[in-house]
């Protein structure tokens, strides 16, 4: 049996965007602008923090679903993919994370 992935969740979300309006949540927010879908990324941001702030494990991980659909949504609004994000990623992890983050203040990013 194979567990759902957050490659499943963005592949979902792109069928789900290609869809109407009307029988899609996700087509709603796209439709709303990558304005709203910022906004909306950043409420499931501050439920997540306060659900993690809490010590509230059931809250903290249903807020973090909702805060990685949204983020994906986000994405979706803006052209950006799992994949570019992924590589992004994997540049990353060539160094340490302390190097790595030092490197982007150096760079500019």
């Amino acid at each position: 049996m194979s567990r759902f992935t957050i490659h499943d969740l963005a592949a979902t979300i792109d069928v789900r965007a290609a869809s109407g309006g009307e029988a899609s949540y996700t087509r709603k927010l796209l439709d709303k602008g990558s304005e709203h879908c910022a906004k909306k990324l950043g409420e499931e941001a501050v439920e997540t923090v306060i659900a993690a702030v809490e010590n509230n494990r059931a809250h903290l991980i249903a807020e973090s679903a909702d805060l990685l659909f949204h983020l994906l949504v986000l994405l979706k609004s803006r052209g950006v993919t799992l994949e570019d994000v992924e590589g992004a990623l994997e540049k990353r992890t060539v160094m340490s994370g302390l190097d790595e983050k030092a490197a982007r203040k150096r760079d500019g990013a």
